[in-house]
């Protein structure tokens, strides 16, 4: 799902080449920076809801699959590590990788949480994850195809500790090259995430993949 990535604008590598010296680029500050960001988007599949939620319920059966290029490792019935790629700006690079819980719907309302992963320590960051994501069944069109839209939300804050050279720049320039690139990160996985969904569904019905569409 997700292809390594390396981010960084050209104002960030002039300020950071006169802000690192020799010898400071492995040692973590003791403290952490946070960005955030609050992201929602939408996922139309052309079948009820009943439908639609039972492929969901069922995601030990294809989220593996649909997550590549993305490493993903079974924990639990419903929990997964995933290794994200590489990411990095100020010649500083991460690798993230998350536990999450994809816990059974609640009168019709699923979430995805962040959990521990066994014997795997982080090294600098730290990531809460919580998305919500709800069906909603749109009435059939003048064709007859009923459409149901995933409409999901997330929440996600990532707190990382980056070397001491890092914080000689600007905290709101750390901090606004932070949220850019953690934007860019949930935008290009959601999409490829749910184009490989997508047909996975349909091909799981024996069903053609319609033509793209976009929630509204």
């Amino acid at each position: 799902m997700l292809s390594q990535h390396e981010f960084q604008s050209r104002e960030s590598v002039t300020v950071w080449e006169g802000a690192m010296s020799q010898g400071d680029t492995e040692v973590l500050a003791p403290t952490s920076m946070r960005f955030s960001g609050q992201f929602a988007e939408c996922m139309e599949m052309y079948a009820p809801a009943p439908i639609v939620a039972e492929y969901l319920n069922t995601h030990q059966e294809w989220f593996c699959r649909c997550a590549q290029p993305m490493k993903v490792e079974s924990l639990s019935v419903n929990g997964y590590a995933l290794a994200i790629g590489r990411f990095g700006a100020f010649g500083y690079d991460v690798e993230p990788k998350i536990g999450l819980e994809l816990l059974p719907p609640d009168n019709g309302v699923y979430r995805i949480k962040t959990i521990a992963i066994p014997s795997y320590v982080a090294p600098g960051y730290d990531v809460d994850f919580k998305a919500v994501m709800e069906l909603v069944e749109i009435p059939a069109d003048s064709q007859g195809k009923l459409v149901t839209k995933v409409e999901w939300t997330l929440d996600l804050n990532v707190d990382v500790q980056f070397p001491k050279f890092i914080y000689r720049l600007p905290k709101s320039v750390i901090k606004n090259t932070g949220d850019r690139l953690l934007d860019q990160i949930v935008r290009q996985v959601s999409r490829r995430l749910t184009a490989k969904v997508q047909a996975d569904f349909y091909k799981s019905l024996g069903l053609p993949l319609p033509p793209k569409s976009k929630c509204h």
